[in-house]
């Protein structure tokens, strides 16, 4: 990702000493919130199959966590240097320029945690008096994770900046005063004629200018929320903690550190490679076998983690080696790891089903069902192309697995295969909520790695679960921030304006699917995938309905092109992921990339126009809009 962990303070520093106890308390606190939460749902699930009831006070409990995973976990995770940054613009920069940009968002970082530090200080205290319906609790602690976490990050900022070069650190300094003070200056000459709809367009313009310079996106997203509110004046500055907080509060978006976890747990488990040696032994000894193993792998392991970066974890690492081995380029297997995690995005449990599915009155079993054909759409696009490539260049191929082989590869795969079936007959049979199968998912998973596959040791499992809760609490914690800054557009009536200016589309339902698709794929690739799908999501599903497409089936193309928006070269961060992954060069993987790119767009416009191939399981299920 984009820094490292600390851990080489002089011993005799006391603000070293500071840190390190920062570090573990905050470490231990989100592993106990994740854990926690996880028996706790468990036990749910099995006290009502056995007995009928269930306990009213998880959903209280659910907020706790989910908070202390975003705020508390997002705050970790910045430690570790989980927070992705847009590089687009820093990595064309000369280095000392760079480097100012780098030091300058450390400064906003810290200006931004204490700015929602006395924010939130005002939300505990007016909420303090009022008590949650359930635990009788003070409402206040859904908002302490918070106001507890703000010191934290601002204490690890200023040490990020104190291990800057002097005289860098002192330019980013100059650099953040000189602006404050020419904003602060002429604030009375631009504030006037700054109405509440350009106020919003002065928000959007502060999210891509900071993050453009190196801020990581969840903070870019609260520095734009916060532009507002201050611009506006309309909604007091203390919606801003609120929203935050309220971005947090759905209870299924607890599926999402449980199903992060299940990922991780497949992959270092064993589980995953146990999957991808039953598909190599199936179609490895095709012409360009390899590849098309990665696409059927992703697949698979899509279908049984829901956490992307787990899969493309779980699949390159282990197919890397193989590839090198039989004379395929190392660009070429990013290009197709890639690929593949695009069609993986609607194979459920998704975890942009998850998110969408919380902040839209969509489905999430009607996604989860629907995305199964898509992927294949795209997946089959992916096989074809590798195949016809494979015939042009004259690719490898392999002496076909023996019969006993796959049976002995199918056999060990038949019990993690079995998983998908647990989780769609839990849902669609009404047994269970996605959250509450997300944690049979980690159960089930544990088991087979520690007691089937005896792959996973006490310390493994830790490490899985701190790892978990620190991915979960950084996608968490964007999802907060754009909660808050969605929200802010959505008061200063962006998307009525939006549905005027569809409106001279006439009523074309391909024009407004088109550009549908390719602003998905550029906001997601500009903003990691998933916060341009919470800013966007609420304000154009509704208006799909007017155009006269399924919520459903608008739902999961959006999903693609957010995906194909992530894993986009130059930008896409996962795109990234994928070549460290593969370890090639991006300039390799983007030549590479080239004719997949092509066959994506082909696999998302037959998905697109075709609604069909999301429709028809929904409605054989009885999931019929």
């Amino acid at each position: 990702m984009n820094g490292t962990e600390f851990g080489n303070e002089p011993p005799g520093d006391s603000s070293a000493i500071l840190l390190r106890i920062a570090d573990c308390v905050g470490k231990a606190v989100i592993v106990a919130a994740l854990l926690g939460e996880l028996a706790v749902t468990f036990l749910n699930v099995l006290v009502r199959g056995l007995f009928g009831e269930s306990f009213l006070w998880t959903d209280e409990i659910a907020r706790i966590a989910l908070s202390t995973l975003a705020f508390i976990g997002g705050v970790v995770a910045y430690r570790r240097g989980h927070h992705a940054i847009l590089r687009l613009i820093l990595d064309r920069l000369h280095p000392r320029a760079s480097g100012v940009f780098l030091a300058a968002a450390k400064i906003m970082v810290l200006g931004l945690a204490i700015l929602v530090f006395i924010l939130s200080l005002t939300l505990v205290q007016g909420q303090w008096d009022r008590e949650t319906p359930i635990l009788e609790w003070p409402a206040s602690v859904f908002v302490l994770p918070l106001t507890v976490s703000m010191p934290i990050l601002a204490l690890y900022a200023a040490e990020n900046l104190r291990r800057l070069n002097r005289r860098t650190a002192a330019l980013g300094i100059g650099l953040v005063a000189v602006i404050a003070a020419l904003v602060l200056a002429t604030k009375s000459l631009w504030l006037g004629p700054v109405s509440n709809s350009t106020s919003a367009t002065v928000a959007l313009l502060v999210l891509f200018v900071v993050s453009g310079i190196g801020l990581p996106i969840g903070f870019g997203l609260i520095g734009g929320a916060a532009t507002y509110f201050w611009i506006s004046g309309a909604p007091p500055m203390i919606a801003l903690p609120q929203k935050m907080v309220d971005g947090t509060g759905n209870f299924v978006l607890l599926a999402l550190p449980f199903f992060i976890f299940a990922g991780l747990i497949m992959e270092r488990g064993g589980i995953s490679q146990r999957l991808i040696a039953f598909v190599h032994a199936l179609v490895g000894h095709l012409r360009g076998g390899l590849l098309q193993v990665m696409v059927i792998s992703m697949y698979l392991v899509s279908g049984l983690s829901g956490s992307k970066t787990a899969d493309v974890a779980a699949v390159g690492t282990s197919m890397r080696q193989m590839l090198a081995q039989e004379g395929y380029s190392a660009g070429e297997g990013a290009a197709v790891l890639a690929s593949a995690a695009v069609m993986g995005d609607t194979v459920p449990p998704s975890l942009g089903i998850l998110v969408l599915g919380s902040i839209t009155q969509l489905s999430i079993a009607s996604m989860f069902i629907g995305g199964i054909i898509p992927a294949a759409v795209i997946g089959v696009c992916l096989m074809v192309l590798i195949w016809l490539k494979s015939q042009r260049l004259n690719l490898p191929r392999r002496q076909r697995a023996p019969l006993r082989l796959m049976l002995r590869t199918g056999l060990v795969a038949l019990v993690p295969l079995s998983m998908p079936a647990v989780l769609f007959i839990g849902i669609l049979g009404g047994f269970a909520t996605p959250t509450e199968v997300s944690s049979v998912a980690v159960v089930y998973g544990l088991l087979l790695a520690t007691l089937v596959y005896r792959g996973m040791t006490l310390q493994a499992l830790f490490s899985a679960a701190l790892d978990s809760a620190t991915l979960a609490g950084m996608i968490l914690f964007i999802l907060a921030a754009a909660s808050s800054f969605s929200w802010a557009l959505t008061v200063a009536n962006l998307p009525q304006q939006l549905v005027q200016v569809l409106q001279t589309l006439q009523g074309s339902n391909v024009i407004f699917m088109l550009g549908s698709i390719a602003l998905l794929v550029l906001t997601g690739m500009l903003l990691e995938g998933l916060p341009a799908l919470n800013i966007l999501a609420p304000l154009l599903v509704p208006i799909a309905g007017h155009f006269g497409f399924s919520g459903v089936h608008y739902g999961l193309v959006l999903l693609i092109a957010m995906g194909m928006g992530a894993f986009l070269p130059p930008a896409g961060v996962g795109f990234f992921v994928c070549c460290a992954i593969a370890r090639t060069t991006i300039e390799q993987a983007s030549r590479a990339m080239v004719p997949y790119l092509a066959v994506l767009v082909i696999g998302l416009l037959i998905v697109a126009f075709v609604p069909w191939f999301t429709l028809v399981l929904p409605r054989a299920f009885g999931f019929a809009e």
